[in-house]
């Protein structure tokens, strides 16, 4: 196959291995930054250019789409879609899954376990809110933040007004958690590929924080997944809509509640914490896919956002 990888820089751990285990299993790669792209978008022969010249003959994209270019580049997915190439996770799906607030709607329509979770537009609805989440210590999210940036752990109610009306006044939107304290700043990230949860590492926060992101210090390691974590996992991947995805579950007193779905999960942490080669699982998974999709003749867009 031709595969495109969408991503903006092919020097990052997780577009490298990807790289590495298409290239091995006898594909043809090429990383694409998404922003160097621009589009003919016509009836007849619409197109995607990149640096002068016309990209043709992909037969499968990965996108690998950072959060700060979520628009531009599902734009660009959605212009590979409409050519007819096969997406791993299709645009729709990233669109909705980005959507914090939307995603999380997503879910609880489907009966999947959440923190109870609040929002609201006005300062003079921040008691009640406070009250619906089960009162302080509550968790304040920025709804476009990104690894634990944007996250803030209120402890008094005092505290949560002050921060909720800052936000508020910096028109910043946001959403009110209960503080799942029984999870002693521990999540697991699950990693979904089709209906299986492939692989899954616990990350533990450090010492006097209680955001685990990896990025901020936190330590990660092998864990072993009930039958209730595991079908959680593949349900709200499934709600979202999206083949390969990182899942972040809290193990609270009430079952196990997901925090996130994203949509570009990485992969070094979860290679490291359990030694499985999570890239070549993802590339056999595609070629599958691909297979699937031609003998259908049905090469767009899948359809299921």
């Amino acid at each position: 196959m031709k595969i495109a990888i969408l991503s903006r820089n092919a020097q990052l751990y997780s577009t490298k291995r990807l790289v590495e285990a298409a290239t091995e299993r006898g594909h043809q790669v090429q990383v694409i930054d998404p922003l160097a792209c621009y589009m003919n978008i016509n009836r007849s022969n619409s197109s995607i250019h990149h640096k002068g010249e016309v990209l043709a003959g992909f037969d499968a994209v990965i996108p690998r789409i950072g959060a700060s270019i979520t628009f531009y580049g599902t734009a660009v997915l959605r212009q590979f879609e409409m050519m007819g190439v096969y997406s791993l996770n299709e645009s729709v799906a990233i669109s909705r899954a980005r959507d914090k607030l939307r995603s999380m709607q997503l879910l609880a329509r489907q009966g999947i376990g959440l923190p109870v979770t609040g929002f609201a537009d006005k300062p003079g609805d921040i008691p009640d809110l406070i009250d619906m989440v089960g009162g302080a210590p509550l968790v304040i999210k920025l709804l476009e933040g990104t690894q634990g940036i944007g996250v803030v752990l209120a402890e008094t109610r005092t505290a949560a007004e002050s921060v909720i009306e800052a936000f508020m006044g910096l028109n910043a939107n946001i959403l009110v958690q209960e503080y799942i304290k029984e999870a002693s700043g521990a999540d697991i990230r699950c990693f979904v590929i089709g209906n299986k949860v492939v692989a899954a590492m616990k990350r533990q926060a450090k010492a006097g924080e209680f955001r685990s992101n990896l990025h901020r210090g936190g330590t990660a390691s092998t864990v072993r997944l009930s039958k209730e974590e595991r079908s959680t996992a593949m349900r709200a991947a499934k709600t979202m809509g999206l083949d390969v995805a990182g899942v972040d579950l809290l193990r609270s007193n009430h079952g196990p509640v997901v925090m996130e779905v994203n949509s570009s999960p990485g992969l070094e942490g979860i290679e490291t914490a359990t030694d499985k080669d999570i890239a070549d699982l993802t590339i056999v998974y595609l070629e599958q896919q691909v297979a699937r999709h031609k003998s259908r003749r049905k090469l767009n867009t899948k359809g299921t956002g």
